[in-house]
């Protein structure tokens, strides 16, 4: 049987959107839409052995998974690894390294989910996890949404006293430019031995693809603003497109 870790991480804190782990949202906390995802994949992947755990140095985060999610794996994430420019993938490697140390065997696969992406669906993680498993030449697949702006057409960056396109291209309209996407960090699928054995906390070290997600269901959460939109979101997505309530639901349960 093969065994996937799925790890939850959160500081302490947070300098864009203070707290922004411990917020609740649309009545639950917003933790617990990244739990029950997890849960919800594990109950469709009967065939694999799932582990979750929660990595973060917040006493506050690890009473309120506690609340509800009593099984769930605290790992302390010690001082050098809470700071803004410490990779993640740092943070993954930790508590793959101390959930192996635990169990006293190894993962097959890591899957990332983050705490800030309350509207994945249950058969997002699930496609990612998927797209992952069929793809033996992928070290990683993450999750994307079709980009608004291409930066081979409508972006620009400042030079000096004027802009110019980001990208020098001979395009005139937006479907003759590449296909691009958003990264928006909700689901990351890692393949173990690529996490474990990389030393300098890039991504792009490994052979990466994506899943697609519904582009208006998630938005990183990082501001006010972002939490106060994404709960209108929601509550639209909630009313219009019962997939989006599966998680919800299974907090409720």
């Amino acid at each position: 049987m093969k065994k996937v870790l799925i790890t939850v991480c959160g500081r302490a804190g947070s300098k864009g959107f203070k707290n922004k782990n411990l917020k609740i949202f649309c009545g639950q906390p917003l933790v617990y839409y990244t739990l029950a995802a997890a849960k919800l994949f594990a109950a469709q992947r009967p065939d694999l052995a799932v582990d979750v755990a929660l990595n973060t140095d917040s006493a506050m985060l690890v009473d309120i998974v506690a609340q509800k999610y009593p099984e769930i794996r605290h790992i302390e994430r010690p001082e050098e690894l809470c700071g803004d420019t410490v990779p993640k993938m740092a943070v993954f490697q930790q508590t793959l390294a101390e959930m192996e140390k635990l169990r006293g065997e190894q993962y097959d696969y890591l899957i990332d989910l983050d705490i800030t992406s309350p509207l994945r669906r249950a058969e997002d993680v699930k496609g990612a996890f998927t797209e992952k498993e069929s793809r033996e030449d992928l070290d990683l697949v993450f999750s994307a949404a079709p980009a608004r702006r291409n930066p081979y057409f409508n972006m620009v960056k400042l030079c000096g006293d004027h802009v110019e396109k980001v990208i020098e291209s001979p395009f005139t309209a937006r479907q003759q430019a590449p296909d691009i996407y958003d990264l928006n960090a909700s689901i990351y699928v890692f393949r173990r031995d690529f996490l474990a054995e990389n030393k300098t906390g890039i991504l792009w070290d490994g052979k990466c693809g994506i899943y697609e997600m519904f582009d208006t269901g998630i938005l990183d959460i990082d501001s006010e603003e972002d939490y106060q939109l994404m709960e209108v979101i929601a509550g639209h997505l909630y009313e219009n497109m019962p997939e989006f309530g599966n998680v919800k639901e299974k907090i409720r349960r």
